[in-house]
C-alpha cells in the first residue's frame, strides 16, 4: 500500500517540477507568493499575449497550484497555500530571486490592478 502512495507523490512532484521548470510560470509563481496578481499585470511584465498569460496560468490552475479569483471585472490568481504539493514549491522559490522589485516597478508606473 505505502509503494502506491509513495508513487503517487513522486508523480505529483515530477509533474510540479515539470510546470515549474519553464521559467515564465516560476517567475510568475514566485511573484504570486509575494502577491496576488492579474492576468493584465503578467501580460506587462512579460510582454506577451493576453492568451499566452492566460494559458501558463491554466496550467498552473489545472494542477491546482494557483486558485483565482474574480474581483468585478479582474480575475486575480495567488499561490494555493492548500494544494499538497505547497511546502516543497515554498522550499523551492526561496531559491529563486524575489521577484518583489517587477511588482513595485509596475506599481511606480501606475499598471498595477488594484480593486480597493
Amino acid at each position: 500500500m505505502s509503494e502506491v502512495i509513495s508513487t503517487l507523490e513522486l508523480d505529483i512532484a515530477s509533474k510540479i517540477l515539470k510546470l515549474l521548470g519553464d521559467k515564465t510560470r516560476l517567475s510568475m509563481m514566485s511573484m504570486m507568493s509575494e502577491d496576488e496578481c492579474c492576468v493584465c499585470e503578467f501580460v506587462e511584465l512579460f510582454q506577451m499575449s493576453q492568451p499566452s498569460v492566460s494559458q501558463h496560468l491554466r496550467k498552473l490552475r489545472d494542477v491546482g497550484l494557483v486558485v483565482e479569483e474574480r474581483k468585478g471585472q479582474w480575475i486575480f490568481y495567488r499561490v494555493n497555500k492548500q494544494h499538497e504539493a505547497y511546502t516543497m514549491v515554498d522550499e523551492l522559490l526561496k531559491h529563486v530571486p524575489s521577484q518583489k522589485n517587477k511588482l513595485i516597478e509596475l506599481e511606480k508606473r501606475g499598471l498595477r490592478v488594484c480593486c480597493e
